[in-house]
Formats: structure tokens, C-alpha cells, sequence
């Protein structure tokens, strides 16, 4: 097996990281004592070790060493509002010092909430949940029980939470319901139809950008192909927006004109705090309606929790119109534009939609990527850039994800474009097609 000939370039790289970052390396020493690995979040894990943030302001954060990055990761697109907004801080301080943060009840907010959300979104009926992850559980739970079937269609390369991935094609060794699946090959309408019209399939779940996949966006002929066929085949088409309703005022489904039985949603819609959704149309919706004797129940302690129900809907209200997300989503096509012109002409390209987007260095070149069973990164390469990332004070996702937060000073974007720049040059001969 040959060597890659920027092998020892990437393990000096190391060695400056372990160098310059001695109080993360040793906090993560310390974490393996009572973490396994020391991490509870996978996805953060780094070799040789993470960096340990302190602090983050604005569109920045800070290291336990003391280091300031300009934050491109925006907890996988989550933070939309930074890390310290203003109005986000005063609508927080006040649930905390005049409301009461868990009150165990009904409360008028969640109403306003679940009603602009509904709004936004076009939905007919909408719950609540912590994550996205429970919100794809449940809506997977609600197609089933309104179906009476209980095989789900999904894409090879989807996820849906952390018990719902597909990479390769399969679903993950944590996955539930692993048999109850039927995994097709994302942006081909012919395999989704012959999955979809598979015996017993009460839902097809589809990304519309497989955001942790790396950033491959639908075609609008595929998605409007899974929404019809769907139909046609009495099968309920799910909508999974967690990432992509950021991408304009009303998500995905109002880019591509499409109208989904259910969607679900997560990340930045609780305005920097945990929550899940789940809504579409009332009669699928009304599986959790607690005055019928047919409902089944859907519970959480904090679901309708004070603090989320206030800051999403300030959020939704004041800080991120759909004004503000046309705006920001171009922002975001600028930015992806800028990067593949400076990259042009070599194995690396970035992918996705608007303001979501991922680095990638293939080694065959292409730059039309459907899929990632399409291409096969140069792991190697793909390493090296994220160590010179950080050293030039960027922080993304190792896998090369970079979401944009909001307010982000254009000055910054342009110095990204500019270390991306300096990378191609660099590494031109290796890069080369």
C-alpha cells in the first residue's frame, strides 16, 4: 500500500496543533477518566485530541488556550444567531427571572410559537420535541400508526438523528428499526420508486440537502419525483428540514415547491436552544391528539419548556424574517461561488445550498457531485486542510462542514476565501487534476 506523499506534511501539521493547543490536550486527558474516549459527542472528536472552547461571542469563539476563531462551524447551522445576541440574551433573562424556566404546564407562548412556526413553515399542525432527532422518531411513529404500515424509504448517505444514519447504504449499527427499512440510492428517482412501491412502506424520509452526508443537495426533479410517486403509491412523503428551513423564509419546501405530508425541524429554530418539531397536515397530526380515544401519546418534560418557546419565537419574529433569509441564503450562494472560483481547476469543490456548505478534495476530481457513493475523498488532503484552517483561525467541522452564522462580517468570508485561496496555492501540484 503506497504512502500519500503529503503523509509526513499532515503529521507536522499535528505536532504544531499538540504544540500550540497544551491546556486542550490535557483537559481532554483529563475527560477520558470519566468520558468514554473523553467526549459525548462523537462528531467533536479529533485526532490528536479536540480543541477546548471556553467561550464564544458574537460570531467567534474561544479556546481553553486562548485562541479566537472565526466560527464557520455554527453548531452544525444550530447557532444561526451567534453565540451572544443581544434581544436572544434579554428574551432568556427574562423567562429566567420574571416567567420560571419549567412550569409544568400549558403556557400561552407555546401557543404564539406553535402558531408561527405553522405560519412560517406552512404546516397544519405542529409539536414540539427536543431534538431533531426525536422529532423524525415521532413523525416516523405518527406515518406508521396512520398507515398501518411500518416499513420506512430512506437514502443511502441520510441522517435523521443519532439513531437514524445511513451512510454506505445501510442503516448504522445504532440505528432503531434496523429491519424495517428499504435504504435507495439518494438522487435516483428510479430507485426511489422501486423502493417506495416496496409492500408495506408507510413513509419515505428525504433530506433535501443531505447536510451531514456532505452537503449534496436534491434535484428538484428527484424531490418533486420521491413527492409523486409517494403519493401515487398511498405512501406518506416526509420532509426532513433540521437543516435546509433555514434556507429561506419558508425551508426547502418552499424553494422547490414542494408540499410535503409531514416535515421535520431542529437546530436553530429554538433561537440557540435545544428543540425538535414536527408538523404537516391535521389528520396525520391528529394521531397525538389527546381528546380522541385513537391517540397514542407523545410525551417530554421539555418540550413546551419556557425558555425555548420564548427565544424561537423571537427568533422567528424579530431576528430571522423571512427578509432576513432570503438575504442571508444569497449571502451564502456568494460565499460557495467565491470558494469554487478560487478552487477551480483542481480535485477540490464545495457543495450544498445557500448558507450550508462542505470543502471536499476527491480523488477522482469531479465536481458535479450527486452522492457521496459518487466520489472517494482524499482523507489525507481533507485532513491537512483543516489543520491550516485552524492555524489561519477558521473553526469547521473536520469533515469540511461550514455553516454561516448570522452577522458573520463579510471581511471574515473574504479572509476564508482568501486562506482557501492560499491552501489551493500552496498545494497545487497534489491538487492538481
Amino acid at each position: 500500500m503506497s504512502t500519500h506523499p503529503l503523509t509526513h506534511t499532515v503529521e507536522a501539521a499535528k505536532q504544531r496543533y499538540a504544540l500550540a493547543n497544551p491546556t486542550s490536550m490535557a483537559l481532554h486527558e483529563e475527560a477520558t477518566q470519566s468520558l468514554p474516549g473523553g467526549n459525548t459527542r462523537t462528531v467533536l472528536h479529533a485526532d490528536p485530541f479536540p480543541i477546548y472552547m471556553k467561550s464564544g461571542k458574537n460570531h467567534q469563539v474561544t479556546s481553553e488556550d486562548g485562541k479566537t476563531y472565526t466560527d464557520l462551524l455554527c453548531e452544525f447551522t444550530a447557532a444561526l444567531y451567534g453565540h451572544s445576541n443581544p434581544r436572544l440574551q434579554e428574551t432568556i433573562a427574562n423567562v429566567v427571572q420574571t416567567i420560571g424556566m419549567n412550569v409544568g404546564a400549558n403556557t400561552r407562548q407555546e401557543t404564539l410559537f406553535a402558531r408561527e412556526v405553522c405560519s412560517r413553515f406552512d404546516l397544519e399542525r405542529v409539536r414540539f420535541a427536543n431534538s431533531g432527532t426525536e422529532a423524525n422518531l415521532h413523525a416516523l411513529a405518527a406515518a406508521r400508526l396512520f398507515t398501518g404500515k411500518h416499513k420506512v424509504v430512506s437514502f443511502s448517505g441520510g441522517y435523521h438523528g443519532g439513531v437514524l444514519g445511513f451512510r454506505g447504504g445501510v442503516p448504522a449499527k445504532n440505528n432503531v428499526d434496523k429491519h424495517d427499512w428499504v435504504v435507495a440510492c439518494y438522487n435516483d428517482l428510479e430507485s426511489a420508486r422501486a423502493a417506495i412501491k416496496t409492500e408495506g412502506v408507510a413513509a419515505v424520509v428525504v433530506e433535501g440537502m443531505q447536510g451531514a452526508g456532505g452537503c449534496f443537495a436534491g434535484t428538484i426533479d428527484f424531490l418533486k419525483g420521491v413527492q409523486e410517486v409517494a403519493h401515487d403509491a398511498g405512501v406518506l412523503f416526509i420532509l426532513d428540514e433540521v437543516m435546509t428551513s433555514r434556507l429561506s423564509s419558508g425551508g426547502l419546501a418552499q424553494m422547490y415547491g414542494l408540499k410535503p405530508d409531514l416535515k421535520t425541524f431542529g437546530k436553530w429554530l429554538g433561537g440557540g436552544l435545544a428543540i425538535g418539531a414536527f408538523g404537516g397536515r391535521a389528520d396525520i397530526m391528529a394521531t397525538f391528539d389527546p381528546r380522541l380515544s385513537t391517540s397514542v401519546a407523545h410525551s417530554g418534560t421539555f418540550n413546551n419548556n419556557t425558555l425555548v418557546t420564548h427565544a424561537g419565537y423571537t427568533g422567528l419574529k424579530e431576528l430571522y424574517t423571512s427578509s432576513d433569509a432570503e438575504r442571508f441564503t444569497q449571502l451564502g450562494e456568494d460565499l460557495r461561488a467565491k470558494l469554487n472560483e478560487v478552487s477551480n481547476g483542481t480535485k477540490m469543490c464545495f457543495t450544498g445550498l445557500g448558507t450550508i456548505m462542505a470543502a471536499h478534495i476527491t480523488k477522482c476530481g469531479t465536481r458535479e457531485i450527486l452522492r457521496a457513493s459518487d466520489v472517494e475523498e482524499d482523507q489525507v488532503m481533507m485532513e491537512l486542510f483543516w489543520f491550516e484552517m485552524i492555524e489561519q483561525g477558521f473553526w469547521l467541522a473536520k469533515r469540511g462542514f461550514v455553516a454561516l452564522i448570522l452577522e458573520t462580517p463579510q471581511e471574515e468570508l473574504d479572509r476564508f476565501v482568501g486562506a482557501v485561496a492560499a491552501f489551493v496555492s500552496k498545494y497545487r501540484s497534489e491538487l492538481s487534476l
